[in-house]
Order: C-alpha cells, then sequence, then structure tokens
C-alpha cells in the first residue's frame, strides 16, 4: 500500500487556549464527534476500571492538551486522506496483538534485534507510521519525554474511528512504549485472511479475547482497503477447486476478477474491504456478509459458524449493538500486555529507543 503523499502541517493556533475543549476544537475542525448514539461513559467506567496503573486522567496534569493535539493530529491527516482511518486503526491492532500494546510495531530495525515493519502481515501493508510521528513530534514540544508512542497510537486509533462516523469510547492512559520489537512474534500472531475462523479465534484468545471480540473486532472492516492476492485465490482457484469460491456473491465476483485479474501483476491493486460504504464507520460490513458480498475468505467465514453467525445477523439488523460491543472490544484489545510504571520506557522518537 501507498505511504501518504503529501505532509501534514500543523496549526499551532489551533492548540491555544482558546479551544477549552474538546468540541470546542472539533467545532473549529467543522465535524461531528460521531454519528452513532452516545453510548453512556457510565457503562464503560462500570465496566473497566483502569488496568493496573492505567488511568483515563493520566496525564491530565503533566500533559493536559493531549487529547487535543491526537484528535487534531488524526484530523489533518483525514482530511488529507480519509484511507489513513483504517490505517491508524489497523496499526493499533497489529501492535497490540504482538506481545501487548507496547509501541513495538513502530520500531525500526536496530543491531539488536529484527523490528516488525516488514513482517509478512505487515510488508507494504501497514501504514500510518508517519502520522503518529508527526503527532508524537507535537505532543514533544508540548510536553517533553511525558507521553508515550503507545498512548498516542491508541488514542489515534479512537479518533480514526469517530472521525469515520464510528462510535467514541473512554481510552485510560499510562502505558509505557516496549524496549524491543519481533518480526518472528508478528509472523506468528498476527491473524490471516487465510486462516480458518478456529486458528483466528485462538489467536484471540491467547491475547485474552474471546469469539464476540473476533465478530466485533473483525466490523473495523467497514472501513479500509484490501490488496487483491489477500483474496484472489476465492476469485480463481478456492481452496484448490480451480473454481471460485461458491459463497461469493455472482456480480461481486464478477467486479473483482475485473479488477484483480489472475495475474502477478494485479496483486497490490487495492479494493474497498466494505463494497457499499467504504470510507463511512457503520453496519454496513456485517450486511455484505449477510448477502455473500464479504471480500475476505475470513470475514465471509463468520456466516459459516452458528456463533458467530448469529452475531453478524444482530449487528447488521441493530447498529447500536454493533457500536456499542466494537468499543467494548476496542477498549479490551488497548489493555493487551501493558507496560506500566518503571516497565519500558517514553521514547523521544517512535521509531528508535532512548
Amino acid at each position: 500500500m501507498d505511504c501518504l503523499e503529501s505532509s501534514v502541517r500543523f496549526d499551532d493556533s489551533l492548540m491555544s487556549n482558546e479551544f477549552g475543549s474538546v468540541d470546542a476544537l472539533l467545532t473549529a475542525m467543522g465535524h461531528k464527534r460521531f454519528s452513532f448514539p452516545t453510548i453512556p461513559f457510565i457503562m464503560f467506567l462500570s465496566a473497566f476500571h483502569a488496568y493496573g496503573q492505567l488511568d483515563y486522567n493520566f496525564y491530565d496534569r503533566s500533559c493536559p492538551h493531549l487529547p487535543m493535539i491526537v484528535r487534531f493530529g488524526v484530523w489533518a491527516a483525514f482530511r488529507n486522506e480519509t484511507r489513513i482511518a483504517a490505517s491508524l486503526l489497523r496499526l493499533h491492532f497489529h501492535d497490540c496483538f504482538v506481545n501487548g500494546c507496547d509501541g513495538s510495531i513502530l520500531l525500526d530495525d536496530s543491531l539488536d534485534f529484527v523490528g516488525e515493519k516488514d513482517a509478512f502481515p505487515n510488508r507494504n501493508s501497514v501504514r500510518g507510521f508517519e502520522v503518529i510521528d508527526r503527532i508524537k513530534a507535537e505532543v514533544e514540544r508540548a510536553c517533553p519525554l511525558t507521553v508515550s508512542c503507545v498512548d498516542i497510537l491508541t488514542l489515534a486509533a479512537r479518533e480514526a474511528v469517530t472521525l469515520s462516523g464510528g462510535p467514541y469510547w473512554p481510552v485510560s492512559l499510562g502505558r509505557r512504549d516496549g524496549l524491543t520489537a519481533s518480526q518472528q512474534a508478528a509472523n506468528q500472531r498476527l491473524p490471516s485472511p487465510f486462516e480458518p475462523l478456529e486458528n483466528i479465534t485462538a489467536k484471540f484468545t491467547a491475547n485474552g479475547l474471546d469469539q464476540k471480540d473476533v465478530v466485533v473486532l473483525s466490523g473495523a472492516h467497514t472501513i479500509g482497503y484490501a490488496q487483491c492476492f489477500t483474496f484472489k485465490r476465492r476469485l480463481f482457484n478456492f481452496k484448490g477447486s480451480g473454481k471460485p469460491d461458491p459463497t461469493l456473491d455472482s456480480s461481486l465476483l464478477s467486479n473483482l476478477q475485473s479488477n484483480c485479474p489472475n495475474l502477478d501483476s494485479s496483486n497490490s491493486k487495492l479494493n474497498p474491504l466494505d463494497v457499499s460504504t467504504g470510507y463511512m464507520f457503520d453496519n454496513s460490513y456485517y450486511k455484505n456478509l449477510v448477502s455473500n458480498t464479504g471480500l475476505l475468505e475470513s470475514d465471509q467465514a463468520l456466516m459459516g459458524n452458528p456463533g458467530t453467525a448469529a452475531m453478524v445477523n444482530d449487528y447488521s439488523t441493530y447498529p447500536f449493538h454493533f457500536a456499542s460491543d466494537f468499543a467494548v472490544s476496542m477498549m479490551k484489545l488497548g489493555n493487551i500486555g501493558v507496560l506500566t510504571g518503571q516497565a519500558g520506557q517514553i521514547r523521544k522518537r517512535c521509531g528508535a529507543l532512548n
């Protein structure tokens, strides 16, 4: 996948004290907080107290403008390219699934380790590093050596969802950045679109999540794109049959075969994961699965299991159920294997250790 083509400049005036609240900043940006019905904070705060030493108010005194800096940084990138929202969300997911949410995916290779950026699930695919780096630079200017890169990434993922029309959820803060990265762990632990549902579920379970989280977090595919190679076997040689996937809608099949011909040169071409509303965070992803127009084999497989199919049907009918459950699952995701206290460090630059 391509990187951002033009730089994002931060307007310092938007960081001034004239914006006394997040809502004031959002008004200045001309964007609503989210389109889903408001999810009561009390539901979250009663179900999710801060994990370990994480706290919803962790930076209130040490970096009070952090939420607005992150929000504006994501908005500026989103204004430049709406696709970046899905990229930031995926970046957060791929970080947390490899040895916990510790910002390891942001690290470049070093003499001591081979990083995760070039792992097979991430190679020429995971993106958004420049956005996090720009936000980190702004945060360092306001609050030097105070806020971790992983906290910035976690907040950025939330902002990406809300800017796309999805739900808002409170993010507990105080994570510390990890001291290493592992390409091997990334290759082994990240779910693949080619894996059967039971394997994907096992990888979620290994991170303290469950089958419901598989269905809910798969709903992130309501935004973003996939390269042709991730689903091409469904179009021409499904499971070695020499024929297309019989569950794939015939009209969609024809369109995909046209955009992704059975040639290596088409492998990196992009297609929307949600063929209905690819830039809007809504429940169309689940409606697509019900109508056999899911793009990835691993997505459509959710309809082949009675338990997951029941959840898909529910979310396709009741968007608020999806919104509220997605918020809860994202809170669980963001607290996988976090480092707190004196563990890890606060990186000055996200791509390298101090």
